[in-house]
């Protein structure tokens, strides 16, 4: 990764000037106001200092976060306040920062005479990767990941990045690791069946409910339920109530056979949500009743979605993934993010599948717990922003 700074006198100069060294690929990393100082300030204009980087390999770092020109033209001499990247790193800068200190202070009075300048700053280089490691791995991030995200964005080793700049770059790659979110879309040839498959007790049939619920009061979508969980106690019930509230259809099946007359009945419908029985991993005949009821669709569009929970262990959920990917290629939810603090496991799970990943839900209410995945929201989270 290449990181440059760029100063001019607005923001979208300073912006423009990135763009024209680096390229269209470049993404704004940081962006930082200099007010000048001293007795004759007022003479002197204030200085933007926009930090960019691009990938050495000229990869597309985002899409989303690429430089457009057209919008640089519109807001071309238009006063900006900082971005909200800048505004969501201060904390975590302040935050390392702290701690460096603090160590180093504590280092120093311990050792005569004191370090070299070189010497210093190679010591904070080293402590400042440390630390930032320290944190991924504390919030349950793989420490091959961990290791490997650093080792990204640092490995030209040049030891005169400022850490906001590292800080910024190990941020961008979680975003950009986490990918587009890929959610359910009512276009096309109807209806789309939708599958939520996972094992017991992590909310596919809340969840279920969540998403009928957003698409028939946001987008007034035609919409059947279809229930294959006749397994576990009170779940026919459950869902019914649901369909009930929402005013929408719904069928319980026992055998698979019975799934495609059902969607028939619903053909005229836009959505039409399938909710299986929970099965543990470690059935693999029980996991094989999933892929069988999955696979017995095959004339209308579908997509399948693979529900977790982030309070599941990290080795229990790759068997998990291990085996409930084998049904088909799935999507990734993950369910109950409001009962853990350590969101590690979304992005070692999109890292060792490099399955899409979609929505999180954070409680039980419905519809409102539901949201989709925000990348930016993990990023900090995983570098102890919101601690």
């Amino acid at each position: 990764m290449i990181i440059k700074k760029f100063e001019a006198e607005t923001e979208t100069q300073a912006i423009l000037k990135a763009r024209e060294e680096l390229g269209e690929k470049a993404i704004v990393m940081n962006i930082k106001t200099t007010k000048p100082k001293g007795l004759f300030s007022f003479l002197r204009k204030t200085v933007v200092e926009v930090t960019a980087a691009i990938d050495e390999n000229g990869q597309n770092m985002s899409s989303t976060a690429t430089i457009d020109l057209e919008q640089l033209k519109v807001a071309l001499n238009e006063d900006k306040a900082p971005s909200a990247i800048e505004e969501k790193l201060n904390s975590l800068t302040q935050l390392i920062s702290t701690q460096i200190s603090s160590n180093q202070e504590k280092e120093e009075k311990k050792k005569e005479p004191k370090k070299a300048s070189k010497e210093k700053k190679e010591d904070f280089w080293d402590k400042s990767l440390q630390l930032i490691y320290e944190q991924l791995v504390r919030n349950e991030v793989e420490p091959v990941y961990a290791k490997q995200m650093i080792y990204e964005v640092t490995k030209k080793g040049d030891k005169d990045i400022q850490l906001d700049n590292i800080l910024s770059a190990v941020y961008q790659r979680i975003v950009l690791n986490l990918g587009e979110m890929e959610t359910i879309q009512i276009q096309g040839k109807k209806p789309k069946i939708v599958f939520f498959i996972g094992p017991t007790g992590v909310g596919k049939t809340t969840t279920l409910a969540k998403i009928a619920s957003k698409h028939k009061l946001e987008n007034n979508a035609k919409i059947a339920m279809i229930t294959a969980d006749t397994y576990r106690i009170a779940a026919v019930e459950q869902l019914k109530i649901y369909a009930n509230i929402l005013s929408v259809p719904v069928e319980v099946i026992y055998e698979v056979n019975e799934l495609k007359d059902t969607i028939e009945k619903f053909s005229q419908y836009d959505l039409i949500l399938v909710d299986t029985a929970g099965r543990s991993h470690k059935n693999l005949e029980q996991c094989q009743d999933v892929k069988d009821l999955v696979s017995s669709v095959s004339e209308y569009e579908k997509e399948v979605y693979l529900v977790l929970s982030a309070t599941t262990k990290y080795k229990d959920m790759q068997k998990i993934v291990d085996t409930y990917s084998d049904i088909s290629d799935c999507r990734l939810i993950f369910t109950k993010l409001d009962e853990t603090s350590a969101y590690g496991n979304v992005l070692n799970m999109k890292l060792k599948t490099d399955l899409s990943l979609s929505y999180t839900t954070y409680g039980q209410d419905v519809p409102d717990d539901i949201s989709i995945m925000d990348p930016q929201m993990i990023a900090k989270q995983l570098l102890g922003g919101n601690e």
